[in-house]
């Protein structure tokens, strides 16, 4: 028979895991932290009728990867200068099926405002999909000029980049640009878990585009598998799918341009030219 000691052991292992759970399952989101400098500002915007004021795009002046200056601005516009918007896919290296995706918004005097769902990092910390699961990070909306948040990706960091214009409509992109500030407005107040199944850069983007055009985005493995995400773009033709998918990502592939544009003002108008 198990000794009486075993069973104490045995009790005693099981209570921790109970409290562990229970520990787990209550836990809530703060917005309180000490933040990596690049996130520790959050954006928010103010919107009256058809004008918007968008508060803290970040603009950060990068040397390396993580030597930068972080800097910020403001900017208003009025919804109806939105006339278009791209998806943005950055495979992480060495990991198969792992990317990072966001969206990048054209204004109508030629700029661009990138969206770029993230977990917000505490100083020292790095992205972890396992850590992902057990509501180790929060969610963030990172509003962003491109020659921050693309070219620290192609320039500095080194991933490939993938850039694909969204076919749709001025009005549709407008629809979707607003619903993501609106929810970029609500994690300021009331700030949400990262979750690495459920509430990712990709997942979001896809609720999104739902929202605007019920339906467009399936259910698919290739959402919470985001390095596939665009050929699923492909597929329901939210990106050109009149060429053969292989041809049509390496198109898209805007690394070199991204180096020879780095220092140009017109970096956003470089990187999109074949």
């Amino acid at each position: 028979m198990m000794s009486s000691f075993l069973v104490y052991i045995l009790l005693f292992c099981a209570l921790v895991v109970l409290f562990k759970l229970f520990a787990f399952l209550l836990k809530k989101p703060t917005g309180t932290g000490e933040w990596s400098p690049d996130q520790a500002i959050l954006p928010y915007t103010d919107i009256k009728g058809s004008t918007i004021l968008i508060h803290n795009i970040r603009n950060c002046i990068y040397r390396t990867e993580t030597d930068f200056d972080v800097q910020y601005y403001d900017k208003t516009i009025s919804i109806n200068d939105i006339t278009g918007v791209d998806f943005i896919v950055e495979p992480f290296l060495g990991l198969k099926g792992v990317a990072h995706t966001f969206v990048s918004f054209r204004i109508r005097d030629g700029s661009f405002i990138s969206i770029s769902v993230e977990i917000r990092k505490r100083k020292g910390e790095h992205f972890s999909a396992w850590k992902g699961f057990f509501k180790h990070f929060e969610l963030m909306y990172v509003l962003a000029d491109e020659r921050d948040i693309i070219a620290m990706r192609a320039c500095f960091r080194r991933d490939k980049v993938y850039l694909y214009p969204i076919q749709t409509t001025p009005e549709k992109a407008q629809q979707m640009f607003l619903s993501m500030l609106q929810r970029a407005n609500k994690l300021r107040v009331k700030p949400e878990f990262y979750d690495t199944l459920a509430n990712t850069c990709t997942t979001n983007i896809a609720n999104h585009v739902n929202m605007v055009t019920p339906k467009k985005i399936p259910w698919s493995h290739k959402v919470f598998a985001p390095s596939f995400s665009d050929e699923l773009a492909y597929e329901v033709g939210l990106i050109d799918n009149t060429l053969p998918f292989a041809e049509t990502k390496k198109r898209a592939l805007i690394n070199n341009r991204a180096d020879a544009a780095l220092n140009d003002p017109s970096f956003s108008k470089l990187i999109r030219m074949q």
